[in-house]
């Protein structure tokens, strides 16, 4: 029930966050909605693309369409003053990539794929809905310019998979690796980490 739980408020605020972006691109009610949808559930969808499970399991349960279409149309009405809890939508949102990456991760692993397998798409399910949100805006992805994020989704995956291998308790495990991934994501906005980048002119 807790993760659960945690899970629905990781959809919520990933949503919400994917609504803040397409506030500031300036997209109507509908794109707000849209794309806080689409941020909030892509990383499972693409997660479950890849595992050849269809349906994809975030579009069968009517509870995620509501709670990521819910976070859209409140931030829509509502997004001066969400705007201004900024650091507490990042702290939120290193929750749910730690949440998002570990669900897949088991996923992946309940699906038998290997180990490293199950890490990449763990990664994958964490990171995908912020990918599809800023193709939708026509920006090169996040996770690709600037910040450890896709990087700290790591540990947790692996932890999990190392988890699953020697028979531990697989939600106390989920819930290490999740604690991993936001340690170091808010480690990383803290501390102004940055993966490097080529120099020179290329």
């Amino acid at each position: 029930m807790l993760l659960t739980l945690l899970a629905f408020v990781g959809v919520g605020v990933i949503g919400a966050s994917g609504a803040l972006a397409a506030v500031r691109a300036r997209l109507d009610l509908f794109g707000v909605v849209v794309l806080a949808m689409v941020t909030a559930l892509g990383g499972g969808i693409a997660r479950d693309v890849l595992l050849a499970i269809h349906p994809p399991t975030s579009l069968v349960d009517w509870r995620n369409l509501v709670v990521s279409g819910g976070a859209g149309l409140a931030v829509f009405w509502l997004h001066p003053h969400v705007a201004r809890l900024r650091k507490a939508i990042l702290l939120a949102d290193a929750v749910g990539l730690g949440l998002f990456t570990t669900a897949s991760t088991v996923t992946a692993l309940e699906q038998g794929a290997p180990m490293h397998t199950a890490c990449l798409i763990g990664m994958i399910g964490g990171i995908g809905g912020g990918v599809l949100r800023d193709l939708l805006l026509r920006e090169i992805p996040f996770v690709l310019r600037r910040e450890i994020y896709a990087l700290a989704a790591l540990p947790g995956a692996m932890l999990v998979t190392f988890g699953a291998r020697f028979a531990l308790p697989a939600g106390p495990v989920s819930l290490a690796g999740a604690a991993i991934i936001c340690l170091v994501r808010v480690l990383a906005l803290w501390r102004h980490w940055n993966a490097p980048i080529a120099g020179g002119d290329g």
